[in-house]
């Protein structure tokens, strides 16, 4: 079984600077402008939420699951079973190397497979993106196979090799 875990610094700065602001306004204000200070904390709230919104997002639609004992690999919302995929696909993915940052900004941007016309990854004849997300978050690193029935498919990876070697195995397994 592999399962990915997402990294949470950003969101841990974010909570962090939000919780060191509002207790400092908290040890300036409280208890004359208690009131005040509720009101402020709130607005900043308003703030927060946004900046959590990308790690929340690729929490839903990027987390990677694979389960042997089921036989299934699960990417977001979508959910394929291991048996249904190529095996020759992951291994040329397994050889690809590694990019470099600039490369996977670069590749992240452009792989979009959002809802209009011109903008499906079909529209362009681009592997599909898995997971449910409208695009590859700037910066992640994206792997390309493809099913037995020849479908590409892209799915958005915080760890490359780790991943790959995951379904390396669990490909072979299910032969």
């Amino acid at each position: 079984m592999y399962n990915e875990k997402l990294p949470r610094t950003w969101s841990a700065i974010c909570i962090g600077a939000y919780l060191a602001g509002i207790a400092y306004m908290g040890a300036q204000s409280i208890p004359e402008d208690t009131t005040v200070w509720l009101i402020v904390s709130a607005l900043f709230l308003v703030i927060l939420l946004p900046c959590l919104a990308v790690p929340l997002s690729k929490a839903i639609y990027n987390r990677i699951r694979i389960d042997r004992t089921s036989g299934t690999l699960r990417v977001g919302r979508e959910s394929f079973a291991l048996a249904d995929l190529e095996p020759g696909s992951v291994q040329i993915a397994v050889q690809y190397d590694h990019p470099t940052a600039a490369q996977r900004y670069a590749a992240s941007a452009a792989a979009i497979d959002a809802p209009f016309p011109g903008a499906r990854a079909a529209d362009r004849g681009a592997p599909r993106l898995v997971g449910g997300g409208w695009a590859v978050p700037m910066g992640m690193d994206s792997v390309v196979i493809s099913t037995r029935g020849g479908q590409g498919l892209r799915i958005a990876t915080h760890n490359r090799s780790a991943f790959l070697a995951a379904l390396s195995e669990a490909t072979r397994s299910m032969g």
